[in-house]
C-alpha cells in the first residue's frame, strides 16, 4: 500500500446519481469488507484519483477492489501521469466517501497491513483509528506566532540527547530542552531527576508564553480527556489505571527539528514520572511534519510483533495532538525524516514542538524505588510478551549513561485503579526490596 492521500470531495456531474441505498457494494461485497475500508485501501493505492471517481468504480465493478485496480492501472488514452502533492494538506475524512457519517470507533478496522503506511489528515480519522485527537489552528494566530518566536530564541541553546544503547553510543537526531513550572523545581531538577540513567543539567523554568499556553492546553486536553472516555471507550469509563484526576501540566519538554533530515525513531515515552496510563498534550510550531504511530503487537510464539504498519498524522502549525490514555503503553510513535519540506515563513525549517506533561507529585524520585547504584529507578511497561503484557516494574536505568555499566535491579511495580501507587497516601515508599530478576518476564 503507497502512501495515502486523499483530496477535498468535487461536485459530482449531474449524470451520477447518489449511492442508492441499497446495493451489492451496500451488502460488504464477497470479501467482507466495508465500503470505507474498501476506499482507504484504494485512496492509497491510487492517490491520484478523487474519492468521488473511487466510489464511481466501486459501483460500477460492484464492490470489486481488484476489479477497480485492474481497470484504474491500465494505460489511459487521455490523462497525462500526475504528480503527487510534497505539501502537507487536508483531506476529507474517511466517513465522507461512503456517504454516511454512522462510523463508529467499535465497527473501524484497522487501515494498515505489515510494512504498510497510511497517511491521515482529518481529525475524525485521527481520533477513529489511533490513540490520539487533534485540533488544528489551536491558537490564535498572534499567540502561535508570539510562541513560536519565544521559542526561536530558545532553540539555540537545545541539546542533542546521548544515550547509551548496548554497546554504542547513540546521539538523538534532534535537539531538545526541558521544562518545569518554576524556578525551585528547575533547581531541584538538576540533582533530583534521572533521564536515560542521568541527571539533566540544564533544565529551565517554562517561558512566559509557554505558562500562558498552558492553560489553554489544560482546558482543552480535559475535554478531549472526557470526550475520548464517553465515545470511545467501554461503558464510558476510563480505563483502568487511568487517573480520575484533573488533568495539570506542570512540565515540558521542548523539541526542535531543525531540517527535513531532523527526526527521532519510534519509542515510548517515559512513564517514570506520569505514571500508568499517562495523557500528553503536544502542540507543534511552525513546519509541518509528520508523526508516525505504530500500534505494538504482542509476541505470542517469538512471532514478529509488528504487523500493523503504521499511521502517518500530518502535523501542521499550531496544531494539539492529544495523546491519550492508550498510547505510552500500547503504541510506539516517531517523527519520521522528510524528503522535502515547506519552510514556514516564521520558523524557517524549524519545527519546535512543545510536549506538555503532569508530573505526579507522589512519583517524586523522593519517594519512587531505587536500585542498587543508588539512582532512582525508572518505570516501565511490559508491551511486547503477551504473557505479561501491561504489567509495569521498576528497573535500573543506569546502563543507558554512557560510561555506567547498571545493575540487575528489578521489581514488579502495583499501582490501584486509580494509577496510584501503594506509597501514594503518606507519599512513604518502602520499595528498596533485593531485585527480583528470578521473576522473568516471560
Amino acid at each position: 500500500m503507497e502512501a495515502y492521500i486523499s483530496r477535498k470531495r468535487r461536485r459530482l456531474s449531474p449524470e451520477v446519481e447518489p449511492v442508492p441505498p441499497k446495493t451489492s457494494l451496500d451488502d460488504d461485497g464477497a470479501d467482507g469488507e466495508s465500503t470505507d475500508f474498501k476506499l482507504a485501501l484504494l485512496a492509497s493505492l491510487h492517490p491520484d484519483k478523487s474519492p468521488d471517481v473511487l466510489l464511481d468504480y466501486l459501483l460500477a465493478y460492484h464492490g470489486s477492489v481488484e476489479q477497480v485496480c485492474a481497470a484504474l492501472s491500465a494505460p489511459a488514452r487521455d490523462e497525462s501521469p500526475r504528480k503527487r502533492p510534497c505539501a502537507t494538506g487536508y483531506q476529507s475524512s474517511l466517513a465522507a466517501f461512503a456517504k454516511t457519517s454512522d462510523i463508529r470507533p467499535a465497527s473501524v478496522k484497522a487501515l494498515t497491513k505489515k510494512g504498510k503506511t497510511v497517511h491521515l489528515y482529518a481529525p475524525e480519522d485521527v481520533e477513529a483509528h489511533t490513540p490520539c485527537s487533534i485540533i488544528h489552528n489551536f491558537l490564535r494566530p498572534d499567540e502561535a506566532d508570539a510562541l513560536l518566536k519565544e521559542l526561536l530564541v530558545e532553540a539555540p541553546t537545545f541539546r542533542k540527547d546521548t544515550f547509551q544503547l548496548f554497546d554504542k553510543t547513540v546521539e538523538s537526531p534532534h535537539t531538545m530542552r526541558f521544562y518545569v513550572d518554576s524556578s525551585a523545581e528547575a533547581q531541584a531538577q538538576k540533582t533530583e531527576y534521572v533521564y536515560n540513567g542521568s541527571y539533566v543539567p540544564d533544565v529551565m523554568q517554562t517561558t512566559p508564553e509557554m505558562l500562558k499556553v498552558s492553560a489553554l492546553v489544560r482546558e482543552t486536553v480535559n475535554t478531549e480527556i472526557d470526550r475520548r472516555v464517553r465515545d470511545f471507550y467501554p461503558d464510558g469509563k476510563r480505563l483502568k489505571l487511568q487517573s480520575s484526576e484533573a488533568w495539570k501540566p506542570n512540565a515540558s519538554f521542548v523539541n526542535c527539528y531543525d531540517g527535513a533530515k531532523q527526526s527521532v525513531g519510534y519509542h515510548s515515552d517515559q512513564l517514570t514520572y506520569l505514571g500508568p496510563r499517562a495523557v500528553i498534550g503536544s502542540l507543534s510550531l511552525g513546519v509541518a511534519r509528520e508523526f508516525r504511530v505504530r500500534k505494538i503487537v504482542p509476541q505470542v510464539d517469538g512471532s514478529a510483533a509488528d504487523t500493523q504498519g503504521q499511521i502517518a498524522i500530518h502535523l501542521p502549525h499550531n496544531s494539539l495532538l492529544v495523546m491519550h490514555a492508550e498510547m505510552q503503553e500500547e503504541w510506539k510513535h516517531a517523527v519520521a525524516p522528510a524528503q522535502t519540506i515547506e519552510p514556514h515563513p516564521i520558523a524557517g525549517n524549524k519545527r519546535l514542538n512543545v510536549t506538555y506533561r503532569c508530573y505526579k507529585e507522589y512519583l517524586h524520585p523522593k519517594y519512587t524505588p531505587r536500585c542498587k547504584c543508588n539512582v532512582p529507578a525508572v518505570l516501565r511497561c511490559v508491551q511486547k510478551q503477551a504473557a505479561t503484557r501491561g504489567r509495569y516494574m521498576w528497573m535500573c536505568h543506569s546502563g543507558y549513561t554512557p560510561g555506567q555499566k547498571g545493575c540487575s535491579y528489578f521489581v514488579w511495580a502495583e499501582f490501584d485503579e486509580d494509577g496510584r501507587p501503594p506509597w501514594a497516601r503518606g507519599y512513604e515508599c518502602n520499595c528498596n526490596v533485593p531485585s527480583q530478576m528470578g521473576d522473568t518476564l516471560k
